[in-house]
């Protein structure tokens, strides 16, 4: 039960992100760690788009046969087995790695200063809380995808430059609710850009404040957010969880 509800989270997770456009066709994955294992994981398989991906598409990707999964491409991108095998294994706090181009995280990533100041309360949630891979190397091939992995540390959003976003967490909810709201603080962020007037800054003290407070807000906000999603796809279309 434990593993179907967990399918059944991810493949909903695909379908709200086709329903805000932060996918990109057939490309980007998403992925979660097999319940009891030491390393294996589910993740999307070649050619799926997100918006009709169910629970039972999803490929298990076992810890010793990585390499073999790599030389079947029409099942798996190998640059997803890549990038987030190499996480996974390397980042305790892992569990579920969401990896996209989203429009605004990824258009703040191709900024020579990709920075998110604190101008609102969603920027406020990330302050001094992401990881930054500086240094695009191309695809995620093996050396690129350590980079990555050797990048998170104990953070939970990868912002890589040129190239768009990752969060990595606990729980395939905290790592929706991480993309989600770090989509709509790049979106805020850029659009005041947009208006070539002065920001308004907050403080350091009052940034990290505000940080601290969604930190302690509730626990159980990711969980209630995921919960929501999942009730209006079982109403408008419950074929995620096939």
């Amino acid at each position: 039960m434990e593993r179907l509800e967990i399918l059944n989270d991810l493949a909903a997770v695909f379908r709200w992100t086709a329903k805000l456009n932060m996918h990109e066709g057939i490309a980007n994955h998403f992925s979660v760690c097999l319940p009891g294992s030491n390393g294996s994981f589910y993740v999307n398989g070649t050619g799926q788009h997100f918006s009709n991906i169910k629970a039972s598409d999803l490929v298990l990707i076992e810890e010793n046969k990585f390499e073999e999964m790599k030389s079947k491409p029409e099942i798996v991108d190998p640059t997803a087995i890549n990038i987030h095998g190499a996480i996974h294994k390397k980042v305790p706090h892992a569990k579920c790695i969401l990896h996209v181009h989203s429009k605004y995280a990824t258009a703040l990533s191709c900024l020579k200063d990709p920075s998110l100041p604190p101008i609102d309360q969603n920027t406020m949630r990330f302050y001094n809380r992401i990881a930054l891979y500086a240094e695009f190397g191309g695809l995620g091939f093996e050396e690129e995808s350590e980079k990555m992995a050797n990048s998170i540390g104990n953070h939970s959003t990868l912002l890589l430059a040129n190239h768009g976003i990752l969060t990595a967490a606990p729980t395939i909810a905290q790592a929706f609710d991480d993309l989600f709201y770090f989509e709509r603080a790049c979106e805020t962020y850029l659009t005041a850009l947009s208006t070539g007037k002065e920001l308004n800054i907050a403080s350091n003290e009052i940034a990290e404040k505000t940080a601290q407070d969604w930190e302690n807000y509730s626990t159980d906000m990711a969980d209630l957010h995921l919960k929501a999603i999942r009730s209006i796809l079982d109403t408008e279309d419950p074929s995620y969880k096939n």
